[in-house]
């Protein structure tokens, strides 16, 4: 069976670890069926999409975006400090 060239895995990632951390790797790669390789993928791409989460994506549970929606329906308030400090010419132009 061909396999897409698309998608062969050809770059490399490699770490050293302790004794101890290998031993709970591997028991976990034998608990799942599956192999070292794809058990790290997998473990790494959550790793990192739970990383990354507050930054591409911002999500809140309905009484919070509820809440969110009020607070950003309420008119703004004046406050002159803020608007004298924007009315100030800015120091990076020339």
């Amino acid at each position: 069976m061909p396999t897409d060239p698309r998608l062969r895995r050809g770059e490399r990632i490699e770490f050293r670890t302790t004794k101890a951390v290998r031993h709970w790797i591997d028991r976990a790669v034998e608990a799942t069926g599956s192999n070292l390789t794809a058990f790290a993928e997998e473990s790494l791409v959550l790793a990192a999409q739970r990383v990354l989460a507050d930054r591409t994506e911002f999500t809140l549970p309905a009484e919070a975006a509820a809440e969110w929606e009020a607070i950003n329906a309420r008119p703004a308030r004046d406050l002159p400090g803020l608007r004298r400090l924007m009315e100030r010419p800015s120091p990076f132009e020339s």
